[in-house]
Order: structure tokens, then C-alpha cells, then sequence
């Protein structure tokens, strides 16, 4: 048999009906059409999506997870390509969620992966050994020079990484050549005070010429860090990003992550094969929904060891505040990134000082403590 990926949905339907209708997903995902009117055999043998395996997960909800094996040849090396056929037309019904993949080593290489990982985030900022600190410029519908002043002010607080609030694109109020280089001057000016190297990412937007052209900018800047939301950009297209401006770490917004597909699957381990350095998505407890489970399990999808592709670094944000760095980064050890936004700017003109604060308690923490 050809290669084959192995993967698994979890879908909602009685015991009675599990089998076919998990045949119907294998024929959906691979040759989309009546398999009787196939004559062909290779496509029969080597291209048909195969039922694995059905398992329970609570008969009780109707809830099973059926593992489907599909033609890698269908895939290629194209991210828009894997999500197309893992999950394009499947993802219209209301029944199936996408939870896993087993992908072999040669098969995740081929995506290529993040460019700097964990260890080339930490020495953008020459941090070793602790959490990482990121926090947000917001709201947008600021001229470049308020944005700028938020920037500089957080940045003279000592944070490692500030970046834009993915609301903020190529806008009238504030266009992106000059927002980018208003707030990376600021970041600039705090760092010479500080002497720490506070790194500033832009959110970039827009078609792939736009995010080539938008990368460009900001490496002219000298800035090192760019942020896209690949659901948006495209997963094609972010894939294009990270090999058009490689040196460039490529932090990933969660923004329209919220279909049916696992959380730790699609950020976790998705946007890292296209290419995502930094995953950001919501920690339990804040402004959405995921488990602690969840977190956990996204977590490690995006820093387990994967042949050939380096591990990218959890951001965990979502209305976070510093009350809760303690917890937060006891639970997921030193190999996190905590980014807390609103409650910070709610400082207002004590945002230097209470930035201060934040990456004062992530440094001084004691893991277990």
C-alpha cells in the first residue's frame, strides 16, 4: 500500500451507524464520489481513504474516534494541501471535529517547521532558563505615534517581546511602514535605556504580497519577530513566508481558530509544521473556553519532539493577569511565553511600572514554590 497518514476525527453518531459512517469520511477525504464508479484499481488500492480503526470514547454522548488512513501522495508538502485533505469538505459537517494525526518524521520534515524554535526565541532576548514575557500594543484606531508610546513604555518595563494586537493591519489611523517604524524606534529608544533587548513584532495582513512586502519592512527595521494568523493569511501562504524570510521568527495569532478542529492539533501541532516559531492561544480561565487538559495537551504538541522539526514556543494569553503568573507558569514549566495585555494597559500611566512588575515575577519565580 502506498504511504499513508493515519487520522483520527471524533465524531458524534449512534454505535449502530459509527461503521458507515465512518466510511463515508475515509470516501469524503479521499476520492469524494461513488467508489463503484471507480474502475481504476491503484486508486481503489493506493489512493482511497481505509477505515483503521473505531473506538469508543463515550457511548453514552455518541462520541467515537475513528482513525482514517489517507494517501500522503494526495498531500505533498503543501500545508493548504494537508488541511484540504485532512479536513476540507469533512469540516462542513456539524458531526466530526479533527483531533489527531500521526504523521511519520519524513513526513513532518517535509513542512518544514519553525525556523528558530524555543532556543532561537530565548536568544533573541538572551534569556535561559525562565519563561518568556510578551505583551500587546492596543487599541487599534491610535495615530502610530500613541501606539508608538504604549510600545516604549512597556518596552522600559523590561518585557522580552512586544507585539502588535492582531486587530492592527495596513490601516487609515495608522498605516503599517509608519506604525512599524514609530514602534520600533520606541522599542529601540527603551532598550538603549535598559540595556535589555526587547524584541518588537508587527502583525502582518493581507494577500502574499502584502505579507512579502510587509516582512520586508519590518527586517528593514531590524526587527527580528513577525506575527500572522494563519487561518486568515492562509496556511499556503504562511508556509511561503517562512521560507521567503527564514532569519524572521513567526509568531502565530490564534484568530479564527475557534472551527472544528482540536486546539493542540491545529496550534499546537499544525501552525508549528508550517512554520510557526511562537503559538498563541487562550489559557484556561481567562477570556475563552479551553480546558486546562486542552492547554496542557497543546502545549506539549508544540514543544514534544518531532524528527527534523524544532519546537515552537506556547503562548499562553487570553486575558491573562499577574496574579496568576505564578500558577500559570507552575504549570507549565520554563519552556512557556506568558503574554498579559489588557490588564496591563489598565495601568494606564503606571503601564512602565506595572510591566515592570510582570517581568519581575516571571524572572523571580520559583518553579513548585
Amino acid at each position: 500500500m502506498a504511504d499513508r497518514i493515519a487520522v483520527t476525527y471524533r465524531v458524534r453518531s449512534t454505535h449502530k451507524a459509527i461503521e458507515a459512517r465512518a466510511r463515508t469520511i475515509a470516501v469524503e477525504q479521499s476520492v469524494e464520489m461513488p467508489v463503484e464508479a471507480i474502475a481504476d484499481a491503484t486508486v481503489l488500492r493506493d489512493v482511497m481513504g481505509a477505515v483503521q480503526q473505531i473506538a469508543p470514547v463515550d457511548e453514552s454522548r455518541d462520541l467515537f474516534d475513528v482513525t482514517i488512513r489517507l494517501a500522503a501522495s494526495t498531500i505533498g508538502a503543501d500545508a493548504g494541501q494537508l488541511l484540504n485533505m485532512l479536513f476540507g469538505n469533512t469540516s462542513l459537517h456539524d458531526d466530526v471535529v479533527l483531533h489527531d494525526i500521526a504523521l511519520t518524521p519524513a513526513q513532518a520534515a517535509s513542512f518544514g517547521g519553525p525556523s528558530l524554535g524555543i532556543a532561537g526565541l530565548r536568544s533573541l532576548v538572551g534569556a535561559a532558563g525562565r519563561a518568556l514575557t510578551c505583551s500587546a500594543i492596543k487599541p487599534q484606531g491610535l495615530p502610530p505615534e500613541g501606539l508608538a508610546e504604549i510600545a516604549e513604555q512597556m518596552a522600559l518595563g523590561g518585557l522580552d517581546y512586544i507585539k502588535d494586537d492582531h486587530g492592527l493591519a495596513d490601516q487609515g489611523a495608522a498605516p503599517f511602514a509608519a506604525r512599524v517604524r514609530a514602534c520600533a524606534d520606541a522599542v529601540r529608544r527603551a532598550a538603549a535605556r535598559t540595556g535589555y533587548p526587547t524584541r518588537y513584532v508587527p502583525s502582518l495582513s493581507g494577500s502574499l504580497d502584502a505579507l512579502r512586502h510587509q516582512a520586508g519592512v519590518a527586517r528593514d527595521e531590524g526587527l527580528r519577530a513577525v506575527m500572522v494568523a494563519p487561518m486568515i493569511a492562509g496556511w499556503s501562504n504562511v508556509q511561503a513566508l517562512r521560507r521567503d524570510y527564514p532569519d524572521l521568527a513567526v509568531f502565530a495569532h490564534p484568530s479564527m481558530g475557534g472551527t472544528a478542529i482540536r486546539p493542540a492539533l491545529l496550534i499546537g501541532t499544525f501552525f508549528r509544521l508550517l512554520g510557526a516559531d511562537a503559538v498563541i492561544y487562550p489559557h484556561h480561565g481567562g477570556r475563552f473556553g479551553y480546558s486546562l487538559r486542552e492547554c496542557a495537551a497543546l502545549a506539549q504538541a508544540a514543544r514534544s519532539p518531532i524528527s527534523g522539526i524544532a519546537p515552537a514556543m506556547p503562548v499562553a494569553a487570553g486575558g491573562m493577569t499577574l496574579a496568576r503568573v505564578p500558577e500559570i507558569l507552575d504549570f507549565y514549566g520554563p519552556d512557556v511565553m506568558l503574554l498579559i495585555g489588557g490588564s496591563l494597559l489598565a495601568a494606564g500611566e503606571r503601564l512602565a511600572e506595572a510591566t515592570e512588575g510582570f517581568a519581575r515575577a516571571v524572572a523571580e519565580h520559583r518553579y513548585g514554590g
